[in-house]
């Protein structure tokens, strides 16, 4: 996995976890424990990801997994490519029409990097993805 690839994805779980820190319950000055065993599996779960451990995958599907069950309002804040990046039971929470467009751009990576072209991903996400 190219290290621009993941790089890309660990800011969008960054940011996705900036933008939890400024909504409720996250932004309150009592947070139950659980809202704060939340948080701290994202901070681990961002060391995870930037330090490249094998569990990344694992625990990131396990965390979004418990976002989309107990957070379900704040999950506009997560970007869509992170269900995809993190794969597992994350896809569950991905409509079929979306998994292929994940899947189309993941193939488009993949032939360039077999044949050592150049791919940027962020441009041909939002083409595919229809942000341009």
């Amino acid at each position: 996995m190219s290290l621009d690839y993941r790089s890309f994805h660990l800011n969008l779980l960054s940011h996705t976890y900036n933008n939890l820190l400024q909504n409720a319950p996250f932004n309150l000055a009592d947070m139950s424990t659980q809202d704060e065993e939340f948080l701290q599996g994202m901070n681990t779960l961002i060391d995870l990801g930037q330090s490249g451990a094998p569990e990344f995958f694992e625990q990131g599907q396990n965390l979004l997994c418990t976002l989309v069950r107990n957070y379900p309002d704040l999950m506009p804040l997560v970007a869509r490519d992170l269900l995809w990046y993190l794969g597992g039971d994350c896809l569950h929470h991905m409509p079929d029409e979306e998994i292929e467009k994940f899947q189309r751009l993941e193939e488009m990576r993949y032939e360039a990097e077999t044949a050592g072209t150049d791919f940027n991903y962020e441009k041909e996400r939002a083409l595919i993805l229809g942000y341009h």
